[in-house]
């Protein structure tokens, strides 16, 4: 597995625009994508058209700071 970060907003009814930045772990681009519209969602009650990703970004294993992340890819 490899690590990604994310960045992005998604709508929200009382704050407007909420940015977030979120490390996830998995196989490739398409499957963090679709990883990050599950979580985000279910979180917050959102349909995916409501969460704009604005970057996805491979980073090595020591620029990872979520200790599950570094777990899944094995460090």
């Amino acid at each position: 597995m490899k690590a990604f970060r994310l960045t992005g907003s998604y709508a929200d009814v009382r704050y407007g625009k909420q940015p977030f930045t979120v490390e996830m772990a998995a196989e490739d681009e398409s499957a963090v994508r679709e990883k990050a519209y599950s979580t985000i969602g279910s979180k917050h009650k959102l349909k995916r058209w409501q969460i704009d990703i604005a970057e996805v970004s491979e980073i090595s294993a020591d620029q990872v700071t979520d200790h599950v992340v570094k777990y899944q890819i094995g460090e």
